[in-house]
Protein backbone atom coordinates (compact mmCIF):
# COMPACT_ATOMS: atom_id res chain seq x y z
CA UNK A 1 0.00 0.00 0.00
CA UNK A 2 1.48 3.48 -0.96
CA UNK A 3 1.85 5.74 1.99
CA UNK A 4 0.28 9.16 2.08
CA UNK A 5 1.88 12.12 3.37
CA UNK A 6 -0.44 15.35 4.62
CA UNK A 7 1.09 18.43 4.22
CA UNK A 8 -0.56 20.93 6.71
CA UNK A 9 0.53 23.33 4.83
CA UNK A 10 -2.77 23.18 2.94
CA UNK A 11 -4.78 22.84 6.63
CA UNK A 12 -6.56 25.64 8.34
CA UNK A 13 -4.11 27.03 10.76
CA UNK A 14 -6.26 28.29 13.20
CA UNK A 15 -7.54 24.88 13.88
CA UNK A 16 -4.47 22.71 13.26
CA UNK A 17 -4.56 20.55 16.18
CA UNK A 18 -8.37 19.46 15.16
CA UNK A 19 -6.63 18.89 11.60
CA UNK A 20 -4.24 16.52 11.76
CA UNK A 21 -6.30 14.54 14.17
CA UNK A 22 -8.92 14.14 10.84
CA UNK A 23 -5.96 13.62 8.84
CA UNK A 24 -5.29 10.69 11.07
CA UNK A 25 -8.93 9.11 11.42
CA UNK A 26 -9.08 9.65 7.52
CA UNK A 27 -6.17 7.33 6.62
CA UNK A 28 -3.07 9.55 6.22
CA UNK A 29 0.06 7.82 7.33
CA UNK A 30 2.16 10.76 8.18
CA UNK A 31 2.12 14.02 8.70
CA UNK A 32 4.34 16.61 6.32
CA UNK A 33 5.51 19.56 7.28
CA UNK A 34 7.29 22.07 5.09
CA UNK A 35 9.45 24.99 7.04
CA UNK A 36 10.15 27.59 4.66
CA UNK A 37 12.29 30.79 5.74
CA UNK A 38 11.74 32.86 3.16
CA UNK A 39 15.54 32.70 1.78
CA UNK A 40 16.32 29.35 -0.06
CA UNK A 41 12.43 29.81 -1.50
CA UNK A 42 10.62 33.15 -1.56
CA UNK A 43 7.94 32.31 1.03
CA UNK A 44 7.92 31.99 5.04
CA UNK A 45 5.90 29.50 6.94
CA UNK A 46 7.04 28.20 10.23
CA UNK A 47 9.55 26.31 12.30
CA UNK A 48 10.23 23.67 14.72
CA UNK A 49 7.69 25.29 17.58
CA UNK A 50 4.85 23.73 15.56
CA UNK A 51 6.56 20.08 14.94
CA UNK A 52 6.79 20.19 18.69
CA UNK A 53 3.59 21.55 19.41
CA UNK A 54 1.60 18.96 17.47
CA UNK A 55 3.64 15.75 18.28
CA UNK A 56 1.12 14.83 21.26
CA UNK A 57 -2.01 15.18 18.80
CA UNK A 58 -0.89 12.44 16.83
CA UNK A 59 1.32 8.81 16.94
CA UNK A 60 1.82 9.31 13.09
CA UNK A 61 5.19 9.63 12.28
CA UNK A 62 6.17 13.49 11.19
CA UNK A 63 7.83 14.14 7.86
CA UNK A 64 9.73 17.46 7.86
CA UNK A 65 10.95 18.87 4.75
CA UNK A 66 13.67 21.69 5.15
CA UNK A 67 13.31 24.39 2.59
CA UNK A 68 15.92 26.33 4.26
CA UNK A 69 19.94 27.41 3.89
CA UNK A 70 22.01 26.34 6.75
CA UNK A 71 19.04 23.15 7.49
CA UNK A 72 21.66 22.21 10.09
CA UNK A 73 20.63 25.06 12.51
CA UNK A 74 17.40 23.15 12.68
CA UNK A 75 18.19 19.55 13.86
CA UNK A 76 18.40 20.32 17.17
CA UNK A 77 14.74 21.56 17.76
CA UNK A 78 13.40 18.83 15.09
CA UNK A 79 14.81 16.20 17.65
CA UNK A 80 13.67 17.62 20.53
CA UNK A 81 10.02 18.24 18.69
CA UNK A 82 9.73 14.26 17.72
CA UNK A 83 10.33 14.18 14.02
CA UNK A 84 10.92 10.68 12.68
CA UNK A 85 12.23 11.86 8.96
CA UNK A 86 14.08 15.34 7.87
CA UNK A 87 14.78 16.00 4.52
CA UNK A 88 17.11 19.03 2.95
CA UNK A 89 17.36 20.02 -0.16
CA UNK A 90 20.56 19.24 -1.94
CA UNK A 91 20.71 22.33 -3.74
CA UNK A 92 21.31 24.31 -0.02
CA UNK A 93 23.30 22.04 0.94
CA UNK A 94 27.36 22.31 0.57
CA UNK A 95 27.96 19.13 2.72
CA UNK A 96 25.28 17.07 2.22
CA UNK A 97 26.94 13.73 3.15
CA UNK A 98 27.83 15.05 6.78
CA UNK A 99 24.46 16.58 6.81
CA UNK A 100 22.65 13.29 6.76
CA UNK A 101 24.72 11.96 8.95
CA UNK A 102 23.72 15.05 11.53
CA UNK A 103 20.62 14.05 11.35
CA UNK A 104 21.26 10.17 11.69
CA UNK A 105 22.91 10.57 14.35
CA UNK A 106 19.88 12.67 16.26
CA UNK A 107 17.95 9.69 15.86
CA UNK A 108 16.00 11.06 13.17
CA UNK A 109 15.52 9.63 9.50
CA UNK A 110 17.83 11.11 6.41
CA UNK A 111 16.40 12.51 3.41
CA UNK A 112 17.33 14.18 0.44
CA UNK A 113 15.01 16.52 -1.66
CA UNK A 114 15.82 17.42 -5.31
CA UNK A 115 14.00 20.20 -7.17
CA UNK A 116 12.11 19.66 -10.49
CA UNK A 117 15.66 20.78 -12.25
CA UNK A 118 18.42 19.58 -10.55
CA UNK A 119 20.16 15.98 -11.73
CA UNK A 120 19.88 13.00 -9.70
CA UNK A 121 23.86 12.87 -10.42
CA UNK A 122 23.42 14.90 -6.56
CA UNK A 123 22.77 11.37 -5.42
CA UNK A 124 25.43 9.38 -6.66
CA UNK A 125 28.21 9.67 -3.24
CA UNK A 126 25.60 9.85 -0.39
CA UNK A 127 23.22 6.60 -0.80
CA UNK A 128 24.41 5.35 1.96
CA UNK A 129 23.05 8.10 3.85
CA UNK A 130 19.94 8.36 3.13
CA UNK A 131 16.71 6.83 4.47
CA UNK A 132 14.02 8.70 1.52
CA UNK A 133 14.43 10.68 -1.43
CA UNK A 134 11.92 13.60 -1.84
CA UNK A 135 11.34 14.55 -5.76
CA UNK A 136 9.71 18.00 -5.84
CA UNK A 137 6.92 18.30 -8.61
CA UNK A 138 6.57 21.47 -8.64
CA UNK A 139 9.37 24.26 -7.94
CA UNK A 140 9.35 24.80 -4.11
CA UNK A 141 7.74 27.56 -2.03
CA UNK A 142 4.19 27.38 -2.85
CA UNK A 143 1.06 25.09 -2.38
CA UNK A 144 -1.41 24.81 -4.95
CA UNK A 145 0.70 24.35 -7.79
CA UNK A 146 0.82 22.19 -11.08
CA UNK A 147 2.35 18.76 -10.98
CA UNK A 148 5.02 18.81 -13.90
CA UNK A 149 5.00 16.00 -16.42
CA UNK A 150 8.65 15.90 -17.15
CA UNK A 151 9.51 14.97 -13.33
CA UNK A 152 8.03 11.64 -14.16
CA UNK A 153 11.23 10.27 -15.88
CA UNK A 154 12.90 11.28 -12.97
CA UNK A 155 10.91 9.36 -10.33
CA UNK A 156 11.43 6.29 -12.49
CA UNK A 157 15.57 6.87 -12.46
CA UNK A 158 15.50 7.15 -8.99
CA UNK A 159 13.05 3.90 -8.77
CA UNK A 160 15.39 2.23 -10.86
CA UNK A 161 18.61 3.53 -8.92
CA UNK A 162 17.12 2.59 -5.61
CA UNK A 163 16.01 -0.91 -6.66
CA UNK A 164 19.60 -1.34 -8.11
CA UNK A 165 20.94 -0.28 -4.36
CA UNK A 166 19.33 -3.21 -2.40
CA UNK A 167 19.12 -0.31 0.18
CA UNK A 168 15.87 0.48 2.07
CA UNK A 169 15.73 3.68 1.14
CA UNK A 170 11.72 5.48 0.57
CA UNK A 171 10.95 7.41 -2.77
CA UNK A 172 8.49 10.25 -1.59
CA UNK A 173 7.60 12.75 -4.64
CA UNK A 174 5.86 15.73 -3.34
CA UNK A 175 3.77 18.81 -5.63
CA UNK A 176 0.54 19.10 -7.52
CA UNK A 177 -0.69 15.76 -6.74
CA UNK A 178 -4.05 14.38 -6.51
CA UNK A 179 -5.95 11.45 -8.25
CA UNK A 180 -5.26 12.16 -11.48
CA UNK A 181 -1.69 12.75 -11.12
CA UNK A 182 -1.11 9.90 -8.39
CA UNK A 183 -2.03 7.64 -10.71
CA UNK A 184 1.25 8.27 -13.12
CA UNK A 185 3.54 8.75 -9.84
CA UNK A 186 2.64 5.63 -8.14
CA UNK A 187 2.95 4.06 -11.44
CA UNK A 188 6.47 5.38 -11.58
CA UNK A 189 7.40 4.04 -8.24
CA UNK A 190 6.40 6.48 -5.55
CA UNK A 191 6.30 4.73 -2.37
CA UNK A 192 5.07 8.32 -0.53
CA UNK A 193 2.96 10.99 -1.73
CA UNK A 194 2.45 14.19 -0.35
CA UNK A 195 -0.37 16.03 -0.44
CA UNK A 196 -1.73 19.11 1.22
CA UNK A 197 -4.31 21.22 -0.96
CA UNK A 198 -6.17 17.89 -2.48
CA UNK A 199 -6.79 16.78 0.91
CA UNK A 200 -7.79 19.45 2.96
CA UNK A 201 -9.50 21.59 0.29
CA UNK A 202 -11.78 18.26 0.22
CA UNK A 203 -15.22 18.35 2.34
CA UNK A 204 -14.07 14.09 2.64
CA UNK A 205 -10.19 14.03 3.63
CA UNK A 206 -10.54 10.12 4.12
CA UNK A 207 -11.93 10.19 0.41
CA UNK A 208 -9.46 12.02 -1.10
CA UNK A 209 -6.55 10.15 0.77
CA UNK A 210 -7.80 7.11 -0.56
CA UNK A 211 -7.94 8.12 -4.23
CA UNK A 212 -4.42 9.49 -3.84
CA UNK A 213 -3.19 6.25 -2.96
CA UNK A 214 -4.83 4.34 -5.01
CA UNK A 215 -6.63 1.89 -2.23
CA UNK A 216 -10.04 2.06 -1.47
CA UNK A 217 -11.65 3.68 1.39
CA UNK A 218 -12.11 0.87 3.43
CA UNK A 219 -8.84 -0.37 3.26
CA UNK A 220 -7.36 2.60 4.52
CA UNK A 221 -9.86 4.79 6.58
CA UNK A 222 -8.11 4.55 9.98
CA UNK A 223 -6.01 2.07 9.54
CA UNK A 224 -2.72 4.54 10.30
CA UNK A 225 1.09 3.98 9.94
CA UNK A 226 3.41 1.30 11.28
CA UNK A 227 6.65 2.83 9.70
Amino acid sequence: MKKVSASILSADFSRLADEVKNVEKAGADLIHFDIMDGHFVPNLTFGPMVVSSLRDKTKLPFDVHLMVENPENYFEALERGGAGYVTVQVEASLHLQRILCHIRERGMKSGAALNPATPISFLDYVMDDLDLILIMSVNPGFGAQEFIPAVLTKIKEVRQRIDKSGRNILLSVDGGLHPETSTAVIKAGADILVAGSSIFGSKDYARAIASISGESRANRNGLGSNM
